[in-house]
């Protein structure tokens, strides 16, 4: 099914098919909403209840989604901005704390562990990310996922030279303290 043509029809749709349309949908493109949680969130605890507050900002946004603009986009829009949020309200305490990111997001597709001297290098990229403000963190999370700068823009609401500007100056941060 292709949801981002076919999602226009939930308008007419009674309250069990729009559910059954958005649970698809959700386990879909679950690997968006863990990647934000694990990106934002420490500990099991907290990812879980980061990436379940997620999930519900996105079910009380579904009867809004506008079926014109891409339906992953939409989803890492509100991931983020509930993600933020949550950084936002546990300030205090995440202030001195590293977030660590799951090994396992970047583990090679055929499930082998990288190289040690790689997985070094992935331990010092998680832990730059972790220190950044949530709008830098949100922009390394989209860039490292390959996103292009127009959907970058979209998503975070910043204009395309804007992202391309921070995404310089993080790429020459992370130079220099890497």
């Amino acid at each position: 099914m292709d949801y981002s043509t076919n999602i226009a029809a939930t308008a007419g749709m009674n309250a069990s098919e729009s559910h059954r349309t958005f649970s698809e949908l959700l386990q879909r493109h679950a690997g968006i909403v863990f990647k934000v949680a694990n990106t934002y969130a420490r500990g099991n605890d907290d990812r879980a209840d980061l990436a379940q507050e997620i999930a519900a900002q996105l079910w009380r946004a579904w009867p809004k989604y506008d079926s014109t603009r891409n339906v992953t986009t939409w989803m890492y829009r509100i991931a983020l901005n509930v993600a933020i949020s949550h950084v936002r309200s546990n300030s205090v305490r995440l202030r001195h704390d590293a977030i660590p990111l799951d090994d396992d997001l970047h583990d090679i597709a055929d499930g082998n562990a990288a190289d040690p001297e790689t997985e070094q290098h992935l331990r010092l990229l998680q832990q730059f990310i972790a220190r950044q403000e949530p709008l830098d963190r949100a922009l390394l999370l989209l860039y490292l996922e390959e996103r292009n700068q127009s959907e970058i823009a979209d998503i975070l609401g910043i204009s395309e030279s804007n992202v391309s500007t921070k995404i310089g100056r993080l790429k020459q941060r992370i130079r220099n303290e890497l």
